[in-house]
């Protein structure tokens, strides 16, 4: 079986990848077991300037990258640059910062010494969606390797071009042979990988549906798991907030990746108040953003990553429609080929329609009336999701109070759109995932906290 790279902007095929085959994959797993035996005893140092040359080689091939985005996934090549310079940013923060975020913590006890230990755990698989297609590795990469475990990645079938050229990147890094290889495998051979005795732990950013298949799996092999999932991020406009401001924000929160995103602002929810001068004005800005070939410099919206993504996207913006709400902009699939949507503006939505409760991976804003505060508050938190929130006041304590004690999701943002930092934990609750990614947490995830006593 051969997997395929079809750039979404033409239809036509990028490339072809054989499949590999299981006896192959085990081959991967036992290297990549190998050489953490000699990884988890590298000094943090040596780890660390590893990561800092996987920063050079990430900034020195940041075009390259870009284009090779565009090309699998229709991502505009000035964003990929970008997503390019985050990750060498991920590879310094962890370089200066992952020494100690694992340093030993005495502890006072009855023994003559005590402390918590923290101790890597081995081969960490990861199964990684296309949208940021390498954000989303290193984001698990550069902390698994600063911790001493060892990654094996199986990707996205449509960015297997990214996969390999992330295995290469720390091999030019100067990595250790096999700390760090991508499986061309499909779907179908996760759950054998899972079950492998190599692997030790497993993380995914996917679906729900998908995150509750490999938890299940990893949950009857008793193998730790770290999830992000789906989102349909909630975004809280009140009667006070700065209206201009707060259009531009959200918009550029919902058009973030063409709105292939797990925390791009999804459901503008508004209070009467302030609504129909909001709606007017994301309109206007929605409209500004036009689709192109995501290989030129000035196109700021892609197609979107396939055609069936985008044909599902559509029939969940008609759907809504049917029940009732307003479209206010796009809304219509355009002709030509590639997986191209317009800019959609839903109004009047409602429960009981795919954009009230669903998660729409795309460019549409649904816009949700609120009578006050505690009635936005509600419908924010009448969703399954729980990956990102925002706020928007002129009173930054009130926004402060809702985004800390009233907003049920992992990241809450006052006057701000939702974004992921190395600096701070990102994941989710309810049917976006558990476990934190970045931060010190993210980098404990996988890790042995091991208590040391002594007499």
């Amino acid at each position: 079986m051969a997997l395929e790279s079809i750039n979404p902007a033409t239809g036509e095929v990028v490339a072809r990848y054989e499949e590999m085959k299981p006896q192959q994959v085990e081959e991967i797993l036992q290297q990549a077991h190998q050489a953490f035996q000699s990884w988890r005893r590298t000094p943090f140092a040596r780890r660390a300037d590893l990561l800092r040359e996987a920063a050079r080689v990430l900034r020195g091939r940041a075009q390259e990258y870009a284009r090779l985005m565009a090309l699998e996934m229709g991502k505009p090549v000035r964003d990929g640059r970008a997503e390019v310079e985050k990750c060498a940013w991920a590879c310094e923060y962890y370089a200066e910062k992952g020494e100690a975020f694992l340093a030993p913590e005495l502890v006072e006890t009855d023994a003559s010494k005590s402390y918590v230990s923290y101790q890597p755990l081995g081969v960490v698989l990861a199964v990684m969606p296309w949208n940021f297609p390498f954000w989303q590795v290193i984001r698990f990469a550069a902390p698994g390797l600063m911790a001493g475990n060892v990654g094996v990645l199986k990707h996205a079938s449509n960015v297997s071009g990214c996969a390999l050229a992330l295995e290469e990147l720390f091999r030019e890094a100067g990595f250790p042979e096999n700390t760090f290889r991508t499986l061309l495998v499909s779907s179908k051979q996760v759950e054998a990988i899972i079950e492998n005795r190599h692997v030790m732990a497993v993380t995914l950013t996917g679906s729900t549906p998908a995150g509750r298949a490999v938890a299940a799996r990893a949950g009857a092999m008793l193998k730790k798991t770290v999830l992000e999932l789906g989102g349909s991020d909630p975004y809280v406009v009140l009667e006070d907030a700065d209206l201009a401001a707060a259009v531009e924000t959200c918009v550029a929160g919902r058009m973030i990746n063409g709105g292939q995103s797990c925390i791009a602002a999804k459901r503008f929810i508004v209070v009467d108040a302030v609504r129909e001068e909001f709606q007017a004005r994301v309109v206007e800005q929605m409209a500004s953003y036009q689709p192109g070939d995501p290989l030129d410099e000035a196109t700021r919206m892609g197609p979107l990553a396939r055609v069936d993504l985008r044909d599902e996207l559509h029939a969940q913006v008609q759907e809504s429609i049917r029940q009732g709400a307003r479209c206010l902009l796009g809304g219509e699939v355009p002709p030509g080929p590639g997986a191209y949507y317009p800019p959609t503006v839903l109004a009047d939505v409602g429960p009981g329609m795919p954009a009230y409760h669903e998660e729409l991976f795309g460019p549409v804003a649904t816009i949700i009336a609120a009578r006050d505060e505690t009635d936005a508050i509600r419908i924010a938190n009448d969703t399954a999701f729980g990956l990102g929130a925002a706020v928007f006041t002129r009173d930054v304590a009130r926004g402060e109070r809702i985004a800390r004690e009233e907003l049920q999701a992992g990241s809450c943002f006052v006057n701000a759109f939702v974004k992921s930092d190395p600096r701070l934990p990102f994941g989710g609750v309810k049917e976006s995932g558990y476990g934190r990614e970045l931060s010190y947490h993210g980098i404990r995830e996988f890790v042995n906290v091991k208590t040391v006593w002594i007499r």
